[in-house]
C-alpha cells in the first residue's frame, strides 16, 4: 500500500466522487489483495444497476480474489478477524453492508452490536485493510423511514470505523482529503543515529514529543529548531596555485536522529510555481530587441524562473545555496569505490578546495555540506529504519527552511558518496519500473579504467534488493527505508521543503532525480520546483528526467561530481535570465529606440586607419604609414622582410 504507516484505512465519499478508484489505488501494489464484495445483487431487471456492478468487476486485476458476505452481514467481521498478515483487503463498500444489514430478511437485529463487532474486529485485524463507504451525511434528512433508518446506521458505522481505523481520507471531486493522519512518533532513539567524524558534535535529541500536525506552508513555520551543519562562504582564489585567504575549518554536523511536530505524509498540498507568468515571460522574450532569433532552447529557463518567482520578468538568482550531501551505500552498492574517497571529497569541498568548492566560489554561492546517515547493505536488509527515514526526511525539510530564511533564491542539490549511483537505480527500478542494467552507469576506476566486473556487482545488488522487497510496500517511505538510503532521504526532504518555501531547485545527478521520483507520492507539486540543467549522460538521469517532465537544458555530459556540473551551467542561467529582464521591446513593436545606450561614432570610417587614440604599450604612438597597393597577385613575405617592430607574419 502506498499509505505509509498505516494498517487500516477509511475512505469516505459521496456518489461518484471517485472513491473506490482512489481506494483500489492503495492497494495496486499488494502482492495478495482479497477484495470483499457487500453490495447485494439487486433486481435483475434494474440493468443500470448491474452495469455498475459490471464496471467494478472490470477494474478488478485478475490476480485478485473476491469473497462475498451479501448472505449475511456479520461473517464481514468474521472475514476481518480470520486475514492473515500477509493479505491485504479492500471491503466496497460499507453502504452495501448496511443495506444487507437493515433487510427485512435479517431483521430483527442489533444493528448497533453488530456495528460495535465490526469496528472491534477492524482493531485486531493483522491484515492491511482499506475500506470504501459513500458519506451521505452531507445531504438532507430522507423524507422516508427507510431513508432515515439507512442514514443513521451508515453514520452510526461510519463513526465507528473511522475511530478504529488508522487513518481516513474523504475523496471529494476525485480529490483526496485526508482527515486523521497518523499521529507522529512519541520520540525518535537516538540510538540509530550515524557515528559522527571524530572531532564533530551532534545535536541534542528532543526528549519530548511534539503534537502531530500536516505538513503545510502555514505549519512550517512551527517546526523546531534543530542544529544544522555550517554554510561555507568564500572567495574565488586569487590565483590557479593560491589557497583561499579566509579558513574553511568549520565543521559539518553529523544528521541529529531528533522528534519534531512535523508529519510528511503523500498527498501533501504544497503550493505550485504560477502557471500565467511562465507563458507570459516566454511570449514577451519574442518582443525582446535582439539581432537574432533569441535564446533558443534557454527560454524554457526564462519561463521556469518566472513561475517560481511570479512574475513575467524574472530576474537572476542573486543568493544561491549548494547543498552536498554525504553518506556511503554498504555492500554491493559500493563496488568500484575506493575506500574513504568520499570521505576525502566532503573534506575537500569543507577545505574550499575541489571542484565543486572552487566552482561554488566563482558563482558566489554559499556551500553547505550534509552528513548523512550511511545506508545498510540493501541487498541483505533495509537502508535505513522507518524512524531514520521520518527523521532524515524532517531534516531535509529543516536544511530548505533555512536556507529560504537566509534569503537564498536557488538551491543547488548535489551528493557524494560511495554507491549512490546503484541506491538511485534501485529507487528508479522501483518507482519507473526501471531495469537495472539500463540505469546503471559504467564504473569508472581512479585511473580512469572501466571496471566491468564492479557493474555487474552493482547490477546484482539492485537485483537482489528488488526480490527482496517484492511483497514490500512501494509507498515513498517504504522505498526510502528498504533501497534508497540516507541521502535519497534528505534530499527528498529538501525538495519538500523549498516547495513549501517556493524555493526552486537545481538538480544534478542521480540522487536528485532519485528524490523526485519518491517526493511525486509524497506531493506531486514538488517536481515543478526542480530544473535539470545537464544529464550529463547518466542513464539514470536521463529516465528519471523523462518521467518527471524535466527536459535537460544542455547536452554537455559534464562528469564533474554532483552539484559541480550544475554550477558549470549556472553563469549561463544566469546571464540568460539577465539578459531577458534589461533588453527594451523591440522599436517596431513599441519599444523606445531612445533607450539604447549612444555610440560614440569614430572620426575616419576608413578601415585601413586604426583609432588614433591608440597608444603603444611602450608609451609612444605610432606612425602609421599610408600602406602599399596591393598588387596582382597574393603578397609573399621573406625573412628580410618581416616589419621592423618585431611582429613576425606567421
Amino acid at each position: 500500500m502506498s499509505v505509509d504507516g498505516w494498517n487500516t484505512v477509511l475512505v469516505l465519499g459521496g456518489i461518484r466522487s471517485g472513491k473506490s478508484e482512489f481506494a483500489e489505488s492503495l492497494v495496486t501494489d499488494a502482492p495478495v489483495v482479497r477484495y470483499v464484495a457487500t453490495a447485494p445483487e439487486g433486481d435483475p431487471e434494474d440493468t443500470e444497476w448491474a452495469t455498475r456492478l459490471a464496471a467494478h468487476r472490470a477494474r478488478r486485476p485478475g490476480s485478485w480474489t473476491t469473497e462475498e458476505t451479501t448472505e449475511d452481514p456479520r461473517r464481514l467481521a468474521d472475514v476481518l478477524a480470520s486475514a492473515e498478515p500477509n493479505e491485504t483487503l479492500l471491503v466496497d463498500d460499507l453502504g452495501g453492508w448496511v443495506t444487507v444489514l437493515l433487510d427485512p430478511d435479517h431483521q430483527p437485529a442489533d444493528d448497533v452490536a453488530t456495528i460495535a463487532e465490526l469496528a472491534e474486529a477492524l482493531r485486531g485485524c493483522a491484515a492491511r485493510v482499506v475500506l470504501v463507504s459513500p458519506e451521505v451525511g452531507l445531504s438532507l434528512v430522507p423524507t422516508t423511514p427507510l431513508g432515515r433508518a439507512f442514514t443513521d446506521a451508515l453514520g452510526a458505522a461510519n463513526r465507528a470505523v473511522a475511530d478504529a481505523c488508522d487513518a481516513v481520507v474523504l475523496v471529494v471531486a476525485g480529490q483526496p482529503v485526508w482527515l486523521k493522519p497518523v499521529a507522529a512518533p512519541a520520540a525518535l532513539s537516538t540510538e540509530t543515529a550515524p557515528a559522527t567524524v571524530p572531532g564533530e558534535t551532534t545535536a541534542a535529541t528532543s526528549a519530548g514529543s511534539a503534537a502531530p500536525v500536516v505538513a503545510t506552508l502555514a505549519d512550517a513555520e512551527d517546526i523546531p529548531e534543530v542544529q544544522l551543519p555550517d554554510v561555507l562562504t568564500h572567495t574565488p582564489p586569487a590565483a590557479p596555485n593560491q589557497e583561499p585567504g579566509n579558513p574553511w575549518a568549520a565543521p559539518t554536523m553529523a544528521l541529529p536522529m531528533v522528534a519534531t511536530g512535523l508529519v510528511i505524509q503523500p498527498g501533501m498540498e504544497l503550493p505550485m510555481p504560477d502557471e500565467y507568468a511562465g507563458p507570459q515571460a516566454v511570449d514577451r522574450l519574442a518582443t525582446l530587441d535582439v539581432p537574432g532569433a533569441g535564446l533558443g532552447v534557454l527560454d524554457r529557463v526564462v519561463g521556469f524562473a518566472a513561475a517560481t518567482q511570479g512574475t513575467p520578468t524574472p530576474q537572476a538568482w542573486g543568493s544561491v545555496r549548494v547543498l552536498l550531501l554525504h553518506g556511503d551505500h554498504a555492500g554491493g552498492a559500493s563496488a568500484g569505490a575506493v575506500a574513504g574517497e568520499s570521505a576525502r571529497r566532503a573534506a575537500q569541498a569543507r577545505a574550499g578546495k575541489g571542484a565543486l568548492a572552487r566552482l561554488a566560489a566563482e558563482n558566489g554561492a554559499s556551500l553547505q555540506v550534509v552528513d548523512v546517515p550511511a545506508s545498510a547493505p540493501i541487498e541483505d536488509e533495509p537502508a535505513l529504519t522507518l524512524d531514520q527515514v521520518e527523521s532524515a526526511l524532517r531534516y531535509g525539510w529543516r536544511l530548505a527552511e533555512q536556507a529560504a530564511d537566509a534569503g537564498v533564491r536557488l538551491l543547488v542539490l548535489g551528493a557524494c558518496g560511495a554507491g549512490t549511483e546503484a541506491a538511485a537505480a534501485a529507487v528508479l527500478a522501483a518507482t519507473a519500473g526501471a531495469e537495472p542494467p539500463t540505469v546503471l552507469g559504467r564504473v569508472i576506476t581512479g585511473s580512469g579504467e572501466i571496471d566491468d566486473a564492479a557493474w555487474m556487482v552493482r547490477c546484482a545488488t539492485v537485483r537482489d534488493a528488488l526480490h527482496r522487497t517484492r511483497r514490500s510496500s512501494r509507498g515513498a517511505k517504504d522505498i526510502l527505508a528498504e533501497l534508497g538510503g540516507g541521502d535519497v532521504a534528505v534530499a527528498t526532504g529538501v525538495l519538500l521543503g523549498a516547495t513549501a518555501r517556493r524555493v526552486p531547485v537545481l538538480l544534478d545527478g542521480p540522487v536528485g532525480v532519485a528524490a523526485g521520483m519518491v517526493s511525486r507520492d509524497l506531493a506531486g507539486q514538488a517536481r515543478h520546483w526542480c530544473l535539470l540543467a545537464d544529464h550529463g549522460g547518466h542513464p539514470a538521469v536521463r529516465l528519471a528526467a523523462d518521467v518527471l517532465g524535466l527536459t535537460p537544458l544542455l547536452d554537455l555530459r559534464l562528469d564533474l561530481g554532483e552539484g559541480a556540473n550544475a554550477l558549470v551551467a549556472l553563469p549561463l542561467l544566469r546571464s540568460v535570465l539577465a539578459l531577458s529582464a534589461a533588453l527594451p521591446v523591440h522599436p517596431s513593436l513599441g519599444g523606445d529606440d531612445d533607450a539604447a545606450p549612444a555610440v560614440d561614432e569614430p572620426e575616419s570610417t576608413d578601415p585601413s586607419y586604426p583609432d588614433a587614440s591608440y597608444t603603444a604599450p611602450d608609451g609612444t604612438e605610432p606612425d602609421f604609414a599610408e600602406p602599399e597597393p596591393a598588387g596582382p597577385g597574393p603578397a609573399s613575405i621573406g625573412a628580410d622582410d618581416q616589419p621592423a617592430s618585431g611582429w613576425r607574419a606567421g
